[in-house]
């Protein structure tokens, strides 16, 4: 996405709502540094209400640009820290009796929010990992029997640091397979951090967002407008075929023993959408499918373990399926 003028601002016109969601990328550079495709990950997941699992090493600014992309797009968020000892009811709330009516009424927990930062999601026992599931799949909590509803829009980012899982819970395919998109946030290059090191030697405070001069630039209107319009990307019976055939050559690949669902298959075919959109086209090519392969898929695949041993990752397999799986023209 490329930034925009600073007159760009929440008006939820289809014409306008592409160039203040372009904005986002400028408006979020005011406080992290480079991360552009994560920024483009997130946006294209809100776009498709779907969610993000994001992994990094701990310090690459995972919590800052969800609260960035928070501020910049004028949505509530909160964070989570996932601990071993954490209880669903921490995540979903719970019923609290009030002595005062002799009653009991429903204290909503931090999942009512519009940006839910879920962090170290993996350190949680299973139990409490699947109370977000309902959360994440039906946009609703149910709590003594009673369902409600989440805020619109609403997004998961579920952190995760790759190199540490001592003390940890993988998560298992099923939930895996509920993330929209799995975001990898690099160390930053060496100018990268040498901008970073000088914006902290200048006095730039992370838990200050206003004194960054990080500014709302869209807004939920803005949101719903970029839905509708991205619902009307045309998608030819080609490219259909297409990504179709990416997901079942992933099936049938011989270094994997978990290929990707029909769902991974939807999932690819929503984000190559939003991409074709954000990237001003009213229609998907098969670049747009090739862009979001990896951050769609790598998640929704598993390695043999012989392949593992050989050096063999997730995105290597996938990147050969994309050069052997023949393009549309």
């Amino acid at each position: 996405m490329d930034p925009t003028t600073d007159n760009a601002g929440p008006t939820g016109d289809q014409g306008s709502a592409r160039a203040s969601l372009e904005a986002l990328r400028a408006e979020i550079a005011k406080a992290v540094v480079g991360q552009d495709p994560a920024v483009t990950g997130l946006v294209v997941a809100l776009l498709c209400r779907g969610h993000v699992l994001l992994e990094g090493v701990p310090g690459v600014a995972k919590t800052l640009l969800v609260r960035a992309l928070a501020s910049a797009l004028e949505l509530d968020t909160k964070r989570v820290q996932f601990t071993p000892d954490l209880m669903p009811s921490d995540i979903t709330g719970s019923l609290v009796y009030d002595t005062r009516s002799a009653e009991f009424s429903f204290q909503p927990g931090p999942v009512f929010t519009n940006l839910l930062l879920a962090d170290e999601i993996n350190r949680t026992p299973p139990k409490t990992q699947s109370s977000l599931l309902e959360a994440m799949e039906e946009r609703q909590v149910t709590v003594d029997g009673t369902a409600r509803a989440l805020p619109d829009p609403f997004l998961v980012a579920a952190t995760q640091n790759p190199v540490e899982y001592e003390g940890t819970y993988p998560l298992p395919e099923a939930q895996l397979d509920r993330f929209l998109l799995k975001l990898t946030i690099p160390l930053p290059s060496r100018q990268d951090e040498i901008d970073v090191l000088t914006r902290h030697a200048d006095g730039f405070n992370p838990r200050d967002l206003k004194a960054a001069g990080v500014r709302p630039v869209a807004g939920p209107a803005d949101l719903e407008a970029a839905r509708a319009a991205v619902a009307k990307t045309t998608v030819s019976p080609e490219i259909t075929a297409y990504v179709v055939d990416i997901c079942r050559a992933t099936r049938e690949s011989p270094s994997l023993t978990l290929g990707v669902s029909p769902r991974g298959a939807t999932a690819l075919l929503s984000t190559a959408r939003a991409w074709a959109w954000l990237t001003g086209r009213d229609y998907v090519t098969p670049d747009d499918v090739k862009a979001l392969a990896l951050p769609t898929l790598r998640h929704r695949v598993q390695l043999r373990p012989e392949a593992e041993m050989e050096g063999v990752t997730t995105d290597s397999v996938i990147n050969a399926i994309l050069a052997h799986v023949p393009v549309p023209r």
